[in-house]
């Protein structure tokens, strides 16, 4: 008979870990590919997208940091 334990419930990884990773992933992302196009001339557009995708992101990691709080 083998000797089974389950993981501890603090030690598994939620939804909202995996959330606020995937953020910060495109946060950087974001900027980094931001910073690309602007040194490869690239179209007013593809800056406008790239920004808008960063701030939504980092908008999104403030909410729940600050919904974390209450």
């Amino acid at each position: 008979m083998q000797n089974t334990t389950t993981p501890d419930p603090a030690d598994r990884i939620g939804s909202g870990d995996i959330a606020r990773t995937l953020l910060w992933t495109v946060v950087v992302a974001g900027a980094l590919t931001n910073m690309a196009v602007s040194f490869g001339g690239a179209a007013t557009w593809v800056h406008l997208v790239c920004g808008a995708v960063t701030v939504l992101c980092a908008g999104a990691l403030a909410v729940r940091n600050l919904r974390g709080r209450r």
